[in-house]
């Protein structure tokens, strides 16, 4: 298996290449150069999340690892865990609720970052090499990086957050890690500021070592995509007795979409995406509309989901749009966001034979929460709770709706407190971290002053 750019820039490269480049040099997104097809019936017979992995993983990295040096790594990559079976499974009515906060971090993208750590360090390893992570988070990937990376020497994070909407529990899940090759940078800006000072590192790479790699961490990592597609194949194995699966998905970077996508196009029966989003509805205003243009940022209480360009989409409209057309993905992304982007009306179009999209203000986000606690005596987090009024509108006895709850709803405490709901499940992950101190370096959006700090630290 060999990978290529969206753009057409970069083509024939293998996985290791990708993984430790992150984006392509043309600013397009790495893609396989075919989607593997996966026997659905050896899925259904497996016993568990790390068996299913294994099947799935080693189809994106034969080109760099032996199947038995990736079938190593995938069975030690996942770590610190509360649930046996690492996504936890629950039904509210005819719904069912995937569970993804069971990791360290208490969210989803501890499943992607420790898969993509661990081939980092193996790489590494066989190089002889050290990396500088550098990322911008607008909420859970920083601390699952962190995380992730922490307990691998050769690899030193620089984790930038955004002085602005972030829940404290998030914050201190970053700033309280006492550790020589983790930083926290407090950055006087938004999410995209951050964003785009990753960008500009990732083009003029000043401050690196020589032979030193800067990784990349967000969602634009095919490893984290890989590790993301795993656990909708997890949830077949779990759920194969429903003919019509549906999976709705609270997106921001659009990373667990195309993870989901993805899982699609490599065999897995799937009726319908739901695309959820919170005010922040450039997504939504794309599938509603056919209008993907960049708006500001609305503050809203699932910050996560508070950004305004999805990273990841480009990827969708490559391959799904598009119909893999480089040259047109290139005309369209070369331009964006100075420019928004509208398709002719029959492309846009093809989105009704696989997607839907929603978008859930504020108060209706925590309608749902106080609905289904009331109800059900079930918790969702504020993102869980975007995409759950898709699956309560749609969901019928033919069709079976997953809900992807992608964060555990204590680290969001002031909104139960506004609620008067007690959070009587704490979990372990997040235990104890008002007592701790908190190591967050402050700077402004200033490239030359974040590389000078990096530089001092390398």
């Amino acid at each position: 298996m060999l990978f290529h750019s969206t753009r057409g820039g970069d083509k024939n490269k293998d996985f290791a290449s990708i993984l430790m480049q992150g984006l392509a040099d043309d600013g397009g997104l790495f893609m396989p150069d075919h989607w593997p097809q996966v026997d659905l019936e050896k899925i259904k017979g497996l016993q568990s999340f790390v068996e299913v992995a294994k099947e799935i993983v080693p189809l994106f990295t034969s080109s760099s690892f032996t199947q038995e040096e990736t079938i190593k790594i995938v069975e030690n990559t996942w770590h610190d865990f509360e649930h046996q079976d690492l996504v936890g499974i629950q039904t509210i009515e005819n719904i069912s609720v995937l569970e993804l906060f069971h990791g360290p971090t208490a969210a989803f993208k501890d499943f992607g970052l420790q898969l993509a750590a661990a081939f980092f360090n193996e790489v590494l390893e066989k190089e002889d090499k050290t990396a500088i992570v550098l990322g911008a988070t607008s909420g859970d990937t920083g601390s699952a990086a962190i995380d992730a990376c922490r307990s691998y020497a050769r690899i030193k994070s620089f984790i930038m957050l955004p002085n602005g909407n972030m829940s404290e529990v998030q914050r201190r899940q970053m700033s309280t890690i006492e550790a020589e090759n983790v930083f926290a940078l407090r950055i006087n800006g938004t999410f995209d500021d951050c964003q785009d000072l990753v960008k500009q590192a990732f083009i003029q790479r000043d401050f690196l070592k020589p032979d030193q790699y800067l990784l990349a961490v967000n969602s634009i990592n095919w490893t984290r995509i890989v590790g993301q597609i795993c656990y909708y194949f997890f949830a077949y194995n779990r759920l194969a007795n429903h003919q019509n699966l549906n999976f709705s998905i609270p997106t921001g970077n659009f990373g667990n979409v195309f993870a989901c996508y993805s899982a699609f196009k490599m065999g897995l029966p799937i009726k319908t995406i739901s695309v959820a989003v919170n005010d922040n509805d450039i997504l939504h205003r794309f599938f509603a509309t056919n209008d993907y243009s960049k708006k500001q940022v609305h503050e809203t209480i699932s910050p996560s989901m508070d950004i305004s360009v999805a990273s990841n989409f480009e990827r969708l409209v490559y391959d799904f749009f598009l119909d893999r057309s480089t040259s047109k993905c290139a005309e369209l992304f070369n331009n964006f966001p100075n420019q928004g982007i509208e398709l002719d009306e029959a492309t846009w179009n093809k989105k009704n034979a696989l997607f839907s999209s929603s978008s859930v203000d504020d108060a209706a986000t925590q309608a749902i929460i106080q609905s289904i606690n009331n109800e059900h005596h079930y918790l969702l987090d504020p993102h869980t709770a975007v995409a759950m009024q898709e699956s309560i509108k749609s969901s019928t006895s033919t069709d079976h709706y997953v809900v992807l709850a992608t964060a555990h709803p204590a680290k969001f405490p002031d909104i139960y407190k506004k609620l008067a709901i007690d959070l009587s499940e704490i979990p372990m992950a997040l235990k104890g971290l008002y007592d701790k101190t908190e190591y967050l370096h402050h700077f402004d959006a200033n490239y030359d002053e974040i590389t000078s700090f990096i530089n001092s630290r390398n």
